[in-house]
């Protein structure tokens, strides 16, 4: 457990070269903690903070199925200290919900390693203890919760990493000897709001449609007016 750095993923990338295989860097408090597209992760220290880091010969697309993987494994985990799967989801394309509110999120991340090596970083953080307020949030974006909040459990950093470790072995090991099928239908079978009208947003365009599947590839699937439209990479808003 570090004190402070600035991300967990800056700093895996950072550790990278010096690691004697796969590794998980945690921090109890972030300063310049990111999201997606670069937004900032508010960091305050109680709740989890850390990266996965391997390296990989893995094509980039097979590599970033691992955000599915790591969304089973942090589902695994908070069932496993929430002690009930009432009220947790995943939400395309990285998100994790608890009562209908985001509670974690991952940020996957490749940097090049040279001789067709790949550095990858799974960044994850969870609310555990506590969230950003709602005032923080962009309009109709899903509302932050806690693990503290939504179900009454106080769990430290280092209780939660002893659960998810364990869970995203498990389900890496599930990914490296069934391929992305398995994980699929899994991921699918938790899904929020599968089969309901949603709102992806792609740049400055906002489609709507209803949340068919994903494929192969995890390529958001919506059914609009026209037909069905594969889109890899959105905000999606309920």
């Amino acid at each position: 457990m570090l004190a402070s750095v600035d991300s967990t993923n800056a700093e895996g990338f950072r550790q990278a070269p010096h690691l004697a295989g796969p590794a998980w860097i945690m921090a109890a408090e972030q300063t310049a903690g990111r999201g997606r597209r670069a937004r900032p992760w508010v960091s305050p220290r109680g709740n989890f903070y850390a990266t996965f880091v391997m390296q990989s010969h893995e094509a980039p697309a097979q590599i970033a199925l691992r955000s599915f993987v790591a969304a089973l494994a942090l589902h695994d985990a908070l069932c496993q200290v929430t002690g009930s799967t009432r009220g947790l989801a995943l939400k395309w394309p990285n998100d994790v919900l608890l009562g209908g509110g985001k509670v974690a999120g991952i940020l996957l991340e490749c940097q090049a390693a040279g001789q067709g090596l790949q550095t990858l970083a799974i960044g994850i953080g969870v609310n555990l203890i506590a969230h950003p307020p709602a005032e923080l949030v962009e309009p109709g974006a899903t509302l932050p919760v806690s693990v503290l909040s939504e179900s009454g459990q106080r769990v430290s950093p280092e209780a939660f990493l002893a659960k998810l470790a364990p869970a995203f072995a498990a389900r890496e090991a599930q990914f490296s000897a069934g391929g992305f099928a398995p994980i699929r239908a899994e991921w699918l079978s938790h899904a929020a709001r599968l089969g309901e009208p949603i709102r992806a947003r792609t740049g400055t365009q906002d489609r709507h449609g209803t949340f068919s599947t994903i494929d192969g590839s995890g390529n958001l699937i919506l059914h609009m007016s026209d037909g069905p439209v594969s889109i890899p990479a959105a905000e999606v808003f309920f």
